[in-house]
């Protein structure tokens, strides 16, 4: 990959990240879902940037993010199917 292709990827973690940190300032919870989304786009997308950069520790703490973002997302998911089966 090109350098200035891994430089946009990792920018556009960082704001994916930002974007996330900011909508959860505005209201209680109200984008929780879309925060947790942005947060595993953008640590995905800063790892990769870090990989190229042999930037280890800072990959490591992004793939730990974003582990934590698919596990947030499993557990939504998990008690939203047990509320659905709970009214049918």
């Amino acid at each position: 990959m090109s350098t200035l292709l891994i430089e946009i990827i990792g920018w556009f973690g960082s704001a994916f990240i930002l974007i996330a940190y900011g909508t959860t300032l505005i209201e209680d919870n109200k984008y929780a879902k879309l925060n947790t989304i942005f947060n595993l786009i953008g640590g995905v997308l800063i790892a990769t940037n870090c990989y190229h950069n042999g930037a280890i520790p800072s990959l490591v703490t992004n793939l730990i993010w974003s582990i934590i973002a698919v596990g947030t997302i499993m557990k939504a998911k998990t008690a939203e199917l047990k509320l659905k089966q709970q009214y049918q």
